[in-house]
């Protein structure tokens, strides 16, 4: 079944003390295009990231979030005391003491609260634990993503049937009305020929001339065969299981010639009707198939 290039997946994973939490969101798009957003710290696993979910999706722009989360105990971030500032905090508030003659000692919650002495920073990351919790991560979360990926699919590709069966109908009207078409157009030229003649005997073997040059020149027959086999393929692709965005654009665009073919090959209105009701539904099929993986 066909998937839709739309979808959204998220997913979250604890390995040895790192937590990783993945969010997917997918759109259309001609190629596989991925758009990972890690933090600082593991932004060595953006190669490996993107592999991946390359090897899971074909088709679309996949927006990757990540994201470390802080762990239970240290909230992810550690205190870091400046010793070297510090003693020359100490060092200019002892002379100055001394300088001004002034009075006191400087305490160490006074020491700390200076700018610069004591500050809070982030964790290093265990790349190891880190790299292992974002590949069960990603793999929760891109397994969300096809799943939602295949269910809208699946709305798709009923909706494209229908259209389908719509287009078929105006197909098999058009293969009835083509040995009509030529009918129609001997007995306009009959009564044309009658009225410019005046009355003068018509000459058969001359009219059937006329005849059958403008069947050969309205045959329709190869269009149709060829409209058939596209229409075919179309449906099979439909009930794959590969991804068939791609093929289902290009087959839509041969049918969509060979409907051109015939609405300027015929001059028959019933056919011209089912023509333009063809091009409609095929342009609608065209809109629905970018949205196929």
């Amino acid at each position: 079944m066909i998937r839709s290039m739309t979808g959204f997946g998220a997913a979250r994973a604890e390995q040895a003390g790192e937590t990783i939490s993945v969010e997917l969101r997918s759109v259309n798009g001609k190629f596989c295009d991925v758009k990972p957003r890690l933090p600082r710290e593991l932004a060595a696993l953006e190669t490996e990231l993107s592999k991946t979910v390359k090897a899971r999706i074909h088709r679309g722009v996949v927006d990757v979030s990540v994201r470390r989360e802080s762990g239970p105990t240290a909230r992810g971030v550690q205190p870091r005391v400046d010793l070297p500032l510090a003693r020359a905090y100490a060092k200019a508030l002892r002379d100055m003491k001394s300088e001004l003659g002034l009075s006191g000692d400087l305490s160490l919650s006074e020491l700390a609260q200076l700018d610069g002495v004591l500050t809070l920073a982030e964790l290093p990351a265990d790349l190891t634990a880190a790299t292992a919790a974002l590949q069960t991560a990603l793999a929760s979360a891109l397994e969300a993503l096809e799943l939602m990926r295949a269910h809208e699919g699946a709305a798709l590709a009923k909706d494209l049937a229908g259209r389908l069966d719509s287009v078929e109908r105006s197909v098999a009207a058009v293969r009835t009305l083509a040995p009509a078409a030529v009918e129609s157009y001997r007995e306009r030229l009959a009564v044309r020929v009658a009225e410019l003649s005046r009355g003068m005997p018509l000459e058969p073997a001359r009219l059937a001339q006329e005849v059958a040059l403008f069947a050969d020149r309205s045959d329709v027959a190869e269009e149709l065969t060829r409209f058939a086999s596209h229409l075919e393929q179309l449906r099979a692709l439909l009930g794959g299981d590969a991804p068939a965005g791609r093929r289902l654009e290009f087959l839509l665009q041969e049918v969509n010639r060979e409907v051109n073919t015939i609405g300027s090959k015929s001059q028959h209105a019933a056919i011209a009707a089912h023509v333009v009701e063809m091009k409609a539904e095929l342009e609608r099929l065209r809109e629905q198939v970018a949205n196929v993986e």
